[in-house]
């Protein structure tokens, strides 16, 4: 079964979006930080869709930047706050309904190329 990474420091998107995808039997990992998501890779989880919060300190941490280039990527992003990111799948701007990102999640792990 593919694993949903959904990356973020706003615990209410993680918890939204993790319960949303668990209805629809997705599994989801919901994580805080880059150190997480290394703990999870060591740990045997490859996601095969990541939703990552576009936070500075978050989005732009080494290893983030580098699962981003190799997994299919959401991001959350603020129309505030610009960071660099390599290309992503998806950019869904804030304010976001979660049922938006559900339906993107679900294309992408369904083999979908555009969300």
């Amino acid at each position: 079964m593919p694993v949903v990474f959904v990356v973020a420091s706003d615990w209410t998107l993680r918890a939204a979006l993790r319960a949303e995808l668990r209805e629809l039997r997705v599994e989801v990992l919901g994580m805080e930080t880059a150190e997480d998501v290394g703990r999870a890779i060591v740990a045997g989880e490859m996601p095969a869709v990541i939703v990552v919060e576009g936070a500075a300190p978050l989005a732009l941490h080494p290893a983030i930047q580098n699962l981003v280039r190799t997994v299919r990527t959401i991001l959350i992003a603020s129309r505030t706050e610009t960071i660099p990111l390599p290309p992503v799948t998806r950019i869904f701007y804030r304010p976001v309904r979660i049922g938006e990102i559900v339906a993107a999640v679900q294309e992408l792990l369904q083999g979908g190329q555009r969300a």
